[in-house]
């Protein structure tokens, strides 16, 4: 299946869920990321991807230095042009998670909001030994998306749509869930303003065990799991914050 990064990770992504990283849910992220982390002022955190900055701004008003990447030069501009706190709390590089721009060594890497597992099996290992390498010796790693046994427990099949209307306008999403390589692949069809665009992506949704497998392989030691939001991870849980340290 082909992956068109563009059409996903586009101005369609950035309307049709406008709603869930708007202001009130991105201050609850890093609150959420600030609390887990629990860094002195000064710290070095890579936001990887960083999408339009959402995050990566409010770390460094926080007073974290944060740097950036992303694989979307828009989203890095964009990130470039809201940069908040002081000058040289934040910079943001176009660059590939699986062979990050930048050498670190950084106190923590974030990667947030269901942005994992956009690759081949391979291809998820070399970003987990990526974020190994830019970390400093005891560096936490903080990964947050979706759980795998969660998703399944109430997966909803093709050819049943997963819709989101805004003013009119309609993103449908039809999906189906391989169990051998633990993916969802979705075909997109998005209708707005009178015009009609088709995309496909898919995400890899690792069990707690192949989370292990994959971390420790990678270099990292001590990988916890929890609830998103905090909280012990059930079956039912839908998020999972993924902690580990280099």
């Amino acid at each position: 299946m082909e992956f068109d990064v563009d059409a996903t990770f586009g101005d369609d992504y950035l309307y049709f869920y406008a709603e869930s990283i708007d202001e009130g849910h991105s201050d609850d992220d890093a609150a959420e990321i600030l609390g887990r982390l629990d860094l002195p002022p000064g710290s070095r955190v890579l936001d990887a991807p960083c999408g339009h900055g959402r995050i990566s701004r409010r770390l460094a008003t926080a007073g974290l230095c944060v740097t950036g990447v992303d694989l979307s030069a828009r989203f890095v501009a964009m990130a470039q042009a809201g940069a908040a706190g002081p000058e040289g709390r934040q910079s943001f590089v176009r660059g590939d998670l699986r062979h990050l721009p930048v050498r670190g060594p950084f106190d923590a890497v974030v990667c947030w909001f269901t942005s994992f597992g956009y690759h081949d099996d391979d291809d998820c290992r070399r970003v987990l030994a990526e974020f190994h390498r830019v970390l400093r010796p005891g560096g936490r790693l903080l990964i947050e998306t979706m759980q795998h046994d969660g998703v399944v427990r109430h997966f909803t099949a093709a050819p049943d749509a997963t819709v989101v209307w805004r003013d009119g306008n309609a993103q449908v999403d039809v999906s189906r869930f391989d169990p051998v390589t633990g993916r969802i692949a979705t075909d997109r069809t998005v209708y707005r303003d009178g015009a009609v665009r088709h995309s496909a992506h898919y995400i890899r949704l690792p069990t707690p065990p192949e989370w292990v497998q994959w971390l420790e392989g990678a270099g990292f030691s001590d990988p916890r799991f929890s609830a998103g939001g905090g909280g012990p991870l059930e079956l039912d849980s839908w998020v999972v914050v993924v902690e580990a340290t280099a």
